[in-house]
């Protein structure tokens, strides 16, 4: 989903990807189904989408695997179904599409199409995660954090919520500021902890301002003014080594 963003206002790309789509050929298949998916190139239609998402996806095209997976999931041009949206997820997952095994992990762990299964929604997270994918790396630390699947283990909460945040999650970051705050699998440090919470909620997350407030109060001038400067420099850090 991106192939086509340098070409999406040339109507003969367009013309390209759908001839070679209706040649039979998996990746432009997959490429059409996502242009229908989001709309680029072409007028916005769920259903057109399924199509090209099918045909691509029975010739084994991830991609498209992790689409109708998504289109089940979602409802879109279908009857939302988390028992094949789970089959797609699976075929996907197994060639090691990152997204897919995320949101396999997720049905896992709601038990939506599956029976709710944490260990099992803790491997998928961890697939995803070791590629990088953020969204599985928070999961992740938040399976560690609360035990699910896992035994409880702050330390490595911390790991991936740190990974996360790094990336910029909010949710991340306001976690390993509340693990900062609590001294769980950290040395506690409220400076750290101010600093995360400020991030978090600069990003979006809601409760960040009102955390940041709350342990401002156990804090000296001193110490507030340096989390604040901390906060600014991770930020010109692009979140890496901020603490």
């Amino acid at each position: 989903m991106g192939l086509f963003d340098a070409f999406k206002k040339k109507d003969s790309y367009v013309e390209s990807v759908m001839k070679a789509a209706e040649q039979g050929v998996g990746p432009a298949q997959a490429l059409l189904g996502s242009m229908y998916y989001l709309g680029k190139g072409v007028t916005q239609d769920y259903k057109e989408s399924v199509r090209w998402f099918r045909l691509a996806a029975e010739q084994g095209e991830a991609d498209a695997q992790f689409g109708l997976g998504d289109v089940y999931d979602l409802g879109h041009g279908v009857i939302q179904d988390y028992k094949e949206s789970v089959r797609w997820y699976r075929l996907a997952a197994e060639q090691g599409d990152a997204l897919a095994q995320h949101n396999l992990g997720l049905k896992y762990s709601e038990g939506k199409g599956v029976a709710q299964d944490h260990e099992e929604s803790v491997k998928w997270y961890r697939s995803a995660a070791d590629q990088g994918y953020v969204n599985a790396q928070y999961n992740l630390g938040f399976m560690y954090r609360n035990g699910h699947g896992v035994t409880q283990d702050y330390k490595e909460s911390v790991r991936w919520f740190r990974l996360a945040a790094k990336q910029g999650h909010a949710g991340a970051q306001h976690h390993l500021g509340s693990l900062y705050d609590e001294g769980n699998g950290v040395v506690q440090n409220y400076v750290l902890a101010h600093m995360w919470y400020s991030l978090a909620s600069s990003n979006g997350s809601e409760g960040g301002n009102e955390d940041r407030d709350l342990i401002a109060k156990e804090m000296t001038p001193a110490q507030i003014s340096k989390a604040q400067d901390m906060a600014r420099e991770c930020v010109k850090k692009n979140y890496k080594n901020c603490d």
